[in-house]
């Protein structure tokens, strides 16, 4: 008999032998799987595990902790860095999502937090359009790095018509200096949008029409839907991304990019769960992105699926607004 830890090798080299499989499933639908990452260090992680692009930088993972801003030429060797070491495949850079639990100035932080909410505050897209010269820095720091390779823009936190269209303005700005000095870069870089707030999924026709691509941020949408902050132990058994206000919201989301052929990815933790992926593929998912250590257990479960059976099934699942009927019909789905 083979000991627990013999067993757990045995599957590991398994899954191994996937990393230069197609992700694909048994119907022949192809699922583009990519990597989060925080560093450029961690470019070596996201190929080794198989990563096909990086879907989520968080650029901000760069700076904390230092308590001044990057310069400009910084940050654009940071992101030369993770385009170059991909080797040609897309990478995503989410811009700054500091403010909450991700601040420059922490000392300054722990006062605010004692009078207001902060996760619902000055933070993310919304720091960045007051802040304008950081914006700026950041935005022709990215575009410079586009020169080499494939880069995606990922706005977070967006949720008003307005904030997209001042967004676009301030990148528009960005390209025109960048323009007035001849330094290159991709003219016709994507920019795309995270859906992380219940207003914005349900309101998604305005992000389909002025922008290239969505990804969803499950981890924050479960907390503002569900209005549990998961960091807090006494709420905490609370957090339940099978809640059936969530599952209606990332359905919508989904089938309302596919109309109208925009991509959509999910980026959060739910995206590395084995035991979700035939739930979202059922939905219409076709991108995932998750931490690299993640991606072979979910290109094992894509290869097992069929989604043409399971589209029909996940319908009748997104019908029940029990938990435990959810749970038990997901359970079935993964039989």
């Amino acid at each position: 008999m083979p000991t627990q830890k013999s067993q757990i090798e045995l599957e590991r080299t398994k899954l191994r032998r996937l990393k230069t499989a197609k992700s694909s499933t048994l119907d022949g639908v192809d699922i583009a799987l990519h990597a989060n990452i925080e560093l450029p260090g961690d470019v070596a992680n996201a190929l080794d595990g198989g990563a096909e692009g990086v879907g989520l930088f968080r650029s901000e993972f760069l700076f904390l902790d230092r308590g001044d801003m990057p310069t400009e030429n910084e940050q654009f060797e940071a992101y030369r860095t993770v385009v170059k070491g991909m080797i040609g495949r897309p990478v995503t850079i989410r811009t700054f999502d500091l403010g909450y639990d991700k601040d420059l100035h922490p000392e300054k932080v722990a006062g605010e937090r004692m009078q207001s909410n902060p996760a619902l505050g000055l933070r993310a897209i919304r720091l960045s359009l007051a802040e304008s010269k950081m914006f700026q820095t950041q935005l022709r720091a990215i575009l410079r790095a586009s020169h080499f390779g494939k880069i995606k823009l990922l706005i977070p936190m967006l949720s008003q018509a307005h904030e997209i269209d001042q967004t676009l303005a301030a990148i528009e700005r960005a390209k025109a200096t960048l323009r007035g000095e001849n330094c290159p870069f991709d003219e016709a870089i994507e920019v795309g949008a995270m859906i992380e707030i219940p207003a914005a999924a349900l309101a998604v026709g305005l992000f389909l029409r002025r922008l290239h691509f969505l990804s969803i941020g499950t981890n924050d949408l479960i907390q503002y839907t569900l209005a549990i902050d998961r960091s807090d132990e006494q709420v905490a058994h609370l957090y339940d991304p099978l809640h059936p206000a969530v599952l209606m919201l990332l359905a919508h989301t989904i089938a309302s990019a596919e109309k109208v052929h925009i991509p959509v990815s999910i980026c959060g933790e739910l995206a590395g769960d084995p035991q979700l992926t035939r739930l979202l593929l059922g939905m219409g998912l076709r991108q995932f992105s998750m931490h690299p250590a993640q991606i072979l257990s979910v290109k094992q479960r894509i290869m097992q699926s069929n989604c043409a059976e399971l589209a029909p099934i996940v319908r009748r699942l997104l019908r029940h607004e029990e938990p435990g009927k959810i749970r038990e019909q997901l359970d079935k789905l993964n039989a």
